[in-house]
């Protein structure tokens, strides 16, 4: 308990004027399929959520962020999105949600949903229109033509040694089209191309339609990905260089990511889509609708997302401080030091944010100790600014053990039995547990 003590003594008296009702919400994320499953098949659905939304209630949560419940084939479990505008049939109907978001509005809970704006599935209709050059669609994805193999007449090689995050080359051969596409994620995850406009106006039109339902915003997944550089006038795209990380070739951190994340472009769609949402509410009147940033990327990059002093973007850039820099070991003083880190490079205009544990990471409990747990909580509470707890934080849940053969995560599982554990996010995606029933009370079914 010292380092909470010390952390209290040092952050508590700093005082916030809360202008807006998103600077000290208390954030809840609810990882859907793994919530609460009301028709006893197994996977968690948004009846579930509904029924057990008081939970966020009875704790304190001021606002609910979906992760996607989108239509999609599940190649990575929602974040391959083929329909922007339909639920996952698994997960319910539009009726479905629209009753979620009426009983959330009952007792006083935002609902922010989860935008995967990086790529679709390969079996979105934009992707197929593309494919088959559908006027319009052409460049709605990045296509390259690739290079002749000299080993191989009949073969084409990558444009380029960029790689995927789940492993391997990140460009795939399409045969119908007769060139490769760019995907940062999985194969069936192809990227959208945002220097086209058409696209950004397609995205647009997905905001829209999920604001005219009624929900607060989004959390923006994998921003850093969004644009990669440019092609030079001769249509090529550079090489990355080696990062000395590690010796697997197939590994993303066999390389340094300097073409394919983080670009000045990006910044710059953050701005437009904040501007967007200020000028929904501007014609469309209520309660700030808000963007919430995922990123990873150094402190200065997300700096950057919060505004450049004239322009605002971002109104909660995350911050993953405690997660990327804290562990078992961490004393006092280093959370002191991850709490300052953020402070002070924030510009004081800006709301703080503080975020412990997500669906992507190691469950608080097994990076930090059972024993930490409900000090993390506490902390994450009293620190000023807005906070965000993933679902299952609160009761201490640790992570599970996931065998091979179980694992389903298609990181993990694009590598293999010796090294999935370092890749896996399965541990930290298991059911809720609700009670000491069976199944934890999570699903009457025989196998969750």
């Amino acid at each position: 308990m010292k380092f909470l003590i010390l952390v209290l003594a040092l952050w508590v008296p700093t005082i916030f004027s809360q202008n807006d009702w998103w600077q000290t919400a208390q954030f809840y994320q609810i990882y859907p399929r793994s919530f609460k499953d009301s028709n006893g098949d197994g996977i968690g659905d948004l009846n579930g959520i509904r029924e057990k939304l008081s939970h966020l209630k009875d704790i304190g949560m001021t606002a609910a962020w979906l992760s996607p419940i989108y239509k999609s084939p599940m190649k990575d479990f929602g974040y391959d999105i083929s329909d922007f505008k339909a639920i996952q049939p698994e997960y319910g109907t539009m009726a479905d949600f629209e009753a979620l978001l009426k009983r959330a509005k009952e007792l006083g809970i935002k609902l922010i949903m989860d935008l995967v704006p990086n790529h679709t599935s390969d079996l979105h209709e934009w992707f197929q229109k593309s494919v088959n050059r559908v006027k319009g669609y052409e460049d709605f994805y990045i296509w390259h033509d690739g290079y002749p193999d000299p080993k191989n007449s009949s073969n084409r090689l990558p444009p380029n040694n960029w790689l995927s995050v789940f492993r391997g080359s990140a460009w795939k051969w399409n045969t119908k089209r007769q060139q490769f596409y760019f995907h940062q994620f999985l194969a069936e995850q192809p990227d959208l191309n945002y220097r086209n406009p058409l696209v950004i106006g397609a995205m647009q039109d997905v905001l829209t339609f999920w604001l005219d339902k009624g929900i607060a915003g989004f959390r923006i997944d994998s921003v850093p990905h969004v644009f990669e550089v440019q092609a030079d006038s001769k249509g090529k795209y550079p090489d990355e260089p080696k990062s000395g990380n590690t010796d697997d070739p197939d590994n993303f951190d066999y390389l340094t990511h300097i073409y394919t994340q983080d670009q000045p472009e990006t910044t710059e769609l953050v701005y437009i889509t904040r501007a967007f949402l200020d000028e929904y509410q501007r014609k469309n009147g209520g309660d700030t609708r808000i963007m919430l940033t995922e990123t990873y990327s150094p402190i200065n990059i997300i700096m950057q997302y919060y505004g450049n002093g004239t322009i605002n973007g971002a109104h909660i850039p995350f911050n993953f401080n405690f997660i990327k820099r804290a562990n078992a070991t961490s004393k006092a003083q280093d959370y002191a030091g991850i709490i300052s880190l953020w402070m002070d490079n924030m510009p004081k205009q800006y709301t703080a944010n503080w975020v412990i544990g997500n669906h992507d990471n190691r469950r608080v409990g097994s990076r930090y100790g059972p024993e930490r747990i409900d000090a993390m909580n506490m902390m994450l509470m009293v620190l000023p600014g807005a906070s965000v707890t993933y679902n299952g934080e609160e009761i201490g849940m640790l992570d599970a053990d996931i065998s091979w053969n179980d694992t389903v995560d298609p990181g993990a599982c694009n590598s293999n039995p010796q090294i999935y554990q370092q890749f896996t996010r399965d541990p930290a995606r298991t059911p809720f547990q609700w009670d000491d029933s069976k199944n934890a009370g999570f699903s009457t079914a025989n196998k969750t």
